[in-house]
């Protein structure tokens, strides 16, 4: 971005240095995986004078969402909605309430139509005709389904807007199912979390505003920059069940330790998210579940968070090796040396037995588990 062409939108940035700008759009697009040619295009994007219109509105939840969404610095709240989105509508941080709210709601519906962004919170209940959650005298499903049919995009953000989440668990006496399931038909941006980063989120609008389309999307239409993974592949703890050192019981020493979790429960071998990555509340080191000692329960995905029993150990979806190991065949196709051969070789060996050292720490544990409950 030119300098010039900056210096004109310093003051709606809060006076923020071009090169902390610069910094923060960097991240941005490398976040979402993508190149940093895209860079200049994203900061046209975010200093746009046009600012796109969101309006949130919130079901059966308990408001961690939108409370997750107060916690970055890097926006900080009031930049986010003030500079780079146009809140319109959020019943949590509404400044008016009952008949001006609502005027204020279908306000902004009526003169963004096709142009806003629907962010929905929490599960949508649809039993008896969803009286179980009623908004201004109607239904929030009937207020969801409406606002929907004029929106630009729609995000259902945390478990319960994604698929049901707490709100929907057994026996689930109102009825309660997510965005996607309650508009079929319609493309849904699902950002599962109890509660998700706000950062997920804050790039999935930003990728709209830069390209004017959705991000990639898997199959239960996450975006992929940050549910491509599974947590168990950037875990911290990792080495740790490599080497098969798994802690037994809170508290015990291989907890205090720091060792691998699978034991008590963790849900990261099965559950896609960039939990360890991005870490929470813009904290240092430790801001995330598994990092401050607790398995995590995968609440990023359907039938694991709030499905599961919470100590119940995962299911290993897969095993990966180090992404430091080396490939067998070079960039260019040719094939490798026989000391590299040699040396993938030796990794395969090391790699093997990290293999029986799990599964035999596995038996182990299991064992001393067994006694301890005799």
């Amino acid at each position: 971005m030119k300098e010039q062409d900056f210096s004109r939108v310093r003051d709606r940035l809060n006076g923020i240095s071009r090169r902390d700008f610069m910094k923060f759009c960097t991240v941005m697009a490398a976040g979402m995986g993508l190149p940093l040619e895209v860079v200049p295009q994203i900061a046209a994007a975010v200093t746009a004078p046009q600012r796109p219109p969101v309006i949130w509105l919130s079901g059966s939840a308990c408001t961690g969402c939108t409370e997750s969404l107060l916690r970055p610095s890097h926006p900080s709240l009031e930049h986010l909605i003030l500079d780079l989105i146009s809140l319109d509508y959020n019943e949590t941080l509404n400044a008016g309430a009952g008949h001006q709210a609502e005027a204020a709601l279908q306000d902004s519906i009526h003169k963004n139509a096709g142009k806003f962004i629907l962010v929905v919170e929490g599960a949508i209940p649809v039993k008896d005709g969803g009286v179980y959650c009623m908004i201004g005298g109607k239904p929030f499903s009937e207020i969801v389904r409406d606002t929907a049919a004029k929106a630009a995009a729609v995000v259902a953000i945390g478990s319960c807007a994604s698929w049901g989440g707490v709100a929907a668990a057994k026996p689930n006496p109102t009825g309660c199912i997510g965005a996607p399931e309650f508009l079929k038909g319609k493309t849904v941006v699902t950002i599962p979390g109890c509660p998700p980063n706000a950062y997920n989120f804050l790039s999935t609008v930003i990728h709209f505003l830069t390209f004017k389309k959705l991000p990639a999307l898997d199959e239960k239409g996450r975006p992929k920059f940050a549910y491509g993974r599974l947590i168990h592949e950037n875990c911290e703890r990792r080495p740790h069940f490599d080497a098969g050192r798994f802690a037994l019981k809170f508290g015990d020493d291989g907890h205090r330790k720091g060792y691998c979790l699978y034991k008590l429960g963790c849900k990261g071998p099965m559950t896609f998210a960039n939990c360890p990555a991005i870490l929470f509340n813009d904290v240092g080191p430790g801001a995330w579940p598994v990092g401050t000692g607790h398995p995590c329960f995968g609440c990023t995905e359907e039938g694991v968070g709030f499905t599961l029993p919470l100590h119940a150990q995962a299911d290993l979806k897969y095993i990966t090796p180090g992404s430091a190991y080396p490939h067998i065949v070079s960039e260019r196709g040719e094939s490798a040396s026989v000391g590299a051969a040699a040396l993938v070789a030796g990794v395969a060996g090391v790699a093997l037995g990290a293999g029986v050292a799990v599964a035999k720490n596995l038996g182990q544990t299991e064992q001393e588990s067994s006694s301890e409950g005799e």
